[in-house]
């Protein structure tokens, strides 16, 4: 594990009673998430220190495991610059390169881009002991083979809605099907009744050619008259694109 992970694992914990606590976080991704498309040699990630002091900042892939270190990782993928410190104010673009292993190719793959932020070590002008915390962010990146069936965009509108027990037993949940090889990210799921939305419980995601399955908050029976999924779509831009379908059980 690199001297920085074991930075950011640890922390800087002073011993005391009394602590003053800085956990703010500065560097700032330039989007939501990546489209790699597999015809590209490589695609650009933006960052941006927002902050007033400077920041050494790492920054490696993962397939899903969070726990996975800039050590460990397995993926098909170079990051360019891999480690660099950050001015205040100051940007810096980051290429991330597929190195040509086989992935799949009638759909997207999933990977995650880790983005750590280590803060400069603070001076305890104050007298008092200082827990400072080291800030990782984990975005989703999609990596887009060529000539994938369908489009994008229609995506959301060839997903199917059934209504189902929820797993615990007490009340209702959406399960979603997703025939397309695209993910179809979700910034809320729930019920249209009498023009309104109810039942949501957040977002979350349905991979290509599986379902998914959303508890629908304080929901404990099937609503009266004509009701709809309603959701909000995440686009690849990061923007919000409401949307109703019909229930087909």
């Amino acid at each position: 594990m690199s001297n920085v992970m074991r930075y950011a694992m640890a922390g800087m914990l002073a011993v005391g009673g009394l602590f003053a606590v800085r956990s703010q976080a500065s560097v700032v991704i330039g989007g939501t998430r990546v489209i790699y498309p597999a015809q590209d040699k490589e695609v650009t990630v933006k960052l941006t220190n927002e902050g007033t002091k400077p920041a050494l900042v790492q920054i490696w892939l993962d397939d899903g495991d969070e726990k996975a270190t800039p050590d460990t990782a397995k993926v098909p993928f170079t990051v360019a610059p891999p480690l660099f410190r950050m001015d205040a104010g100051k940007g810096q673009a980051v290429r991330l390169l597929y190195t040509k292993e086989p992935l799949a190719t009638d759909k997207e793959t999933l990977f995650w881009v880790n983005v750590l932020e280590v803060p400069p070590k603070a001076a305890n002008s104050d007298d008092r002991n200082l827990l400072q915390f080291a800030f990782r962010t984990r975005i989703k990146l999609f990596f887009r083979p060529n000539g994938l069936q369908g489009d994008v965009a229609d995506a959301p509108s060839k997903l199917t809605w059934k209504l189902i027990p929820a797993a615990d037993g007490k009340g209702l949940a959406l399960q979603v099907n997703n025939p397309t090889p695209y993910h179809v990210n979700f910034a809320h799921v729930g019920i249209q009744v009498a023009d309104k939305m109810v039942g949501d419980q957040g977002g979350g995601m349905v991979t290509p050619g599986s379902a998914a399955t959303f508890p629908l908050k304080d929901i404990s029976a099937r609503p009266a008259g004509d009701i709809k999924a309603a959701f909000d779509v995440i686009t690849d831009y990061g923007a919000l694109s409401p949307m109703v379908e019909p229930i087909t059980g």
